[in-house]
């Protein structure tokens, strides 16, 4: 069991990450990579990924065993805190993990090895060589650019559905009915909230707060950091029963468009409406409750936009609840802005 002890100063400073790490996304994923049974979910994924996978990648994956231990100098705390840009939030993210200090990276390849005697390149990367590191920099931005940089449009998308659930339960109760309801793994007993997962570990958050980082790829518990002495984060999985990665159909080079009548011409009335009342998700019933529509014409509506690439939708227990992809906030925020080519909105699918 994995608790977090709370004071009332780190209750007002729980935060949810603005989207998905993409460092620890990496990691995550190479950990799905790295399981032979039992990733079914993400099957044919995994199954393109090695396909394709050059070999200077292997590299991240001798460091990112499926079960157990992974270094915590690949994932750090600068990443939930990235501007979602794709490989640009990466590149940040991997400068300071090839900045890591070589007190750090002795300490995790030394846990990572369980005593046994690592592999020697294992051992220069401990010592923090340059030739080391610069290899670790070669693996990680090659499984990066194989991995999750044709999918992280899909990625964002899905996680933007359920961290618009998140919002709505911190709006609807506050903080701690938002940690209440965050994973069935998760209990909230005032003032501990408790993971249960195989580490048997404490951590008083000390007035440090809580960031909390939904994963696309976390396929299990919710995880953390091993050393408690580090900033204090919590990881948790997004739903993925209809939380998937939006398919766009749109086609065309490019398109400009405001939120006004441009917008209205391209998308007519009632479905640029939609669109608009999405800003902060919504269900069907909310939908059709603002807009004065029947459900079965909001819920058709969602569906089109949808299909479009413009809307993610995903179930929160019994209702189904509508967000903006990436997509749909650039042409609803556009002002002129240049909207992705049809081409990279179709990202495929790694669920």
């Amino acid at each position: 069991m994995l608790r977090f002890h709370f004071t009332s100063d780190d209750l007002a400073r729980v935060r949810i990450a603005p989207g998905p790490d993409p460092l620890w996304e990496t990691l995550l994923s190479a950990h799905v990579v790295n399981q032979r049974a039992g990733a079914t979910l993400f099957e044919p994924w995994r199954e393109r990924v090695l396909t394709g996978l050059p070999p200077a990648a292997r590299m991240l994956l001798r460091l990112a065993p499926p079960r157990g231990y992974s270094p915590d100098f690949l994932t750090p705390a600068t990443g939930a805190a990235l501007p979602l840009t794709g490989s640009d939030a990466f590149e940040t993210g991997l400068d300071a993990v090839l900045s890591t200090s070589r007190a750090r990276l002795r300490h995790d390849i030394s846990r990572l090895a369980h005593g046994r005697t690592p592999h020697l390149w294992m051992r220069d990367l401990a010592d923090g060589t340059a030739p080391a590191l610069r290899g670790l920099g070669v693996a990680m931005r090659s499984y990066h650019e194989q991995a999750l940089g044709p999918y992280w449009s899909g990625i964002l998308a899905a996680v933007d559905v359920d961290r618009a659930a998140r919002t709505r339960a911190w709006v609807a109760g506050g903080t701690e009915q938002a940690l209440r309801t965050l994973h069935p793994a998760i209990r909230w007993e005032h003032p501990v909230l408790s993971v249960a997962t195989a580490a048997e570990r404490d951590v008083h958050l000390a007035g440090r707060g809580l960031l909390i980082v939904p994963s696309y790829f976390c396929n299990r518990a919710p995880i953390s950091l091993a050393d408690p002495e580090l900033p204090p984060l919590l990881i948790y999985p997004i739903a993925h029963e209809q939380a998937r990665p939006g398919t766009g159909t749109a086609t065309g080079s490019e398109a400009r468009a405001d939120g006004g009548r441009p917008l209205t011409a391209l998308l007519g009335r009632t479905r640029a409406a939609v669109l608009r009342s999405l800003g902060t998700g919504a269900t069907t019933s909310e939908l059709a409750q603002r807009l004065e529509i029947s459900p079965a014409s909001a819920s058709e509506h969602a569906t089109v936009l949808r299909n479009a690439g413009l809307v993610s939708s995903g179930r929160e227990r019994n209702t189904v609840l509508h967000a903006l992809t990436p997509l749909g906030r650039t042409l609803l925020d556009g002002g002129g802005a240049r909207v992705p080519t049809a081409s990279a909105a179709t990202a495929a699918d790694p669920a």
